[in-house]
């Protein structure tokens, strides 16, 4: 789950690293008493959860005269389709150099990475694109609490000393939240010392519980209904839909739709020992989604029953072609059941896809 730039500073602040100082802006609301604190000139930052902020104008330059007017049109505003309801509004430091940092996971060889980049701020996607020599890399092994002081020296290079110190800091966030990425960006030195100008932190969705945190704002409504089902769900950009059981079957029927021509619609892994209601429900669900014009069903039955699968089909009675490939325990009924509605059984997840892709188009 992404963490607001605002709940990540506070978060940071807590481990030691300094923010600059900040009053939120709720929608509706008047903090003009909190933002004359920050003194005459001030940035103006919209709190949505998606890249490129700066780049879509959610990042403006204010005084203290402009201020008020330039919230509040801001307030109006969308970024990238995400509405505004708060803006944190910070004093404008006196940087001297922007850098980069940011910790994340690398699957491959199963440990955090962190990033170092001596350039910082919103061109930093370009600057690895163009030099990938730009950003320096330490693998730091799970079980060490800080980050090794030669690990600190070789990342910060000759930059200044106390940019060890905040990684160390920001290392630690990341650990203590369970975290998929720590990013400060930029990281900035001033007369004052070393701040964090921005802050993004992306939570483990499997770590909200540990984290005390009962709900999971990236989800849209269709996904929150399948978490409370217990279904693996992600919602994805095409118009065929896909019912698996077992993540890895499911993901090579989304894959096999794409190599075959199509675009699936979503992931969906409806477990093991699903039963005819379970199974109505996910087709249902998928029948709802706006642009699917067919639905794919492949299912491999070991505990789970291949008629009580064809039952919930039929129950399911959505307007959209349903093709489906069913294996394993009880098949010859489950394929009895669906004939005799009229649904198109395959032998193969190739023959199902394929016929899918067809429809589709």
């Amino acid at each position: 789950m992404k963490i607001l730039e605002n709940e990540a500073k506070t978060i940071f602040q807590r481990s030691g690293i300094r923010i600059p100082k900040g009053v939120l802006v709720q929608k509706g609301e008047d903090n003009r008493t909190g933002i004359a604190e920050l003194g005459n000139d001030v940035v103006i930052k919209a709190q949505v959860d998606v890249g490129g902020r700066g780049k879509a104008g959610g990042v403006l330059m204010a005084t203290q005269d402009t201020a008020p007017e330039m919230i509040q049109e801001l307030m109006t505003r969308t970024i990238k389709g995400s509405m505004i309801n708060r803006i944190l509004v910070e004093e404008k430091l006196k940087i001297e150099h922007e850098y980069y940092v940011s910790i994340t996971i690398d699957r491959a060889k199963k440990m955090p990475v962190i990033l170092f980049a001596e350039t910082g701020g919103v061109d930093i996607e370009e600057t690895a694109a163009r030099d990938p020599h730009a950003l320096r890399r330490a693998y730091i092994h799970p079980l060490l609490s800080d980050v090794p002081l030669f690990a600190r020296r070789y990342l910060t290079g000759k930059a200044p000393a106390g940019l060890g110190l905040t990684i160390n800091q920001l290392y630690k966030v990341f650990i203590a939240n369970d975290a998929l990425l720590a990013e400060i960006n930029p990281l900035v030195t001033t007369p004052d010392g070393v701040y964090a100008a921005d802050a993004k932190l992306i939570i483990d969705d499997n770590a909200l519980a540990k984290q005390g945190i009962t709900e999971n704002r990236d989800l849209n409504e269709r996904e929150r209904i399948a978490e409370e089902h217990g279904f693996s769900f992600v919602q994805l950009d095409g118009n065929i839909g896909v019912i698996g059981n077992g993540a890895g079957l499911t993901m090579a029927t989304v894959d096999l739709i794409t190599n075959t021509g199509g675009t699936a619609a979503n992931f969906l892994d409806v477990g093991g020992g699903a039963d005819k209601d379970r199974v109505s429900f996910a087709v249902r669900m998928l029948g709802d989604i706006p642009g699917v014009s067919v639905i794919v069903v492949n299912l491999l039955g070991g505990i789970t029953r291949c008629d009580e699968v064809a039952k919930g089909i039929v129950d399911a009675g959505v307007s959209q072609k349903v093709i489906v490939r069913l294996a394993g325990t009880n098949e010859e009924e489950g394929r009895r059941i669906l004939q005799d509605h009229g649904y198109e059984m395959l032998e193969t997840m190739e023959a199902v896809v394929t016929a899918a892709v067809r429809a589709a188009s």
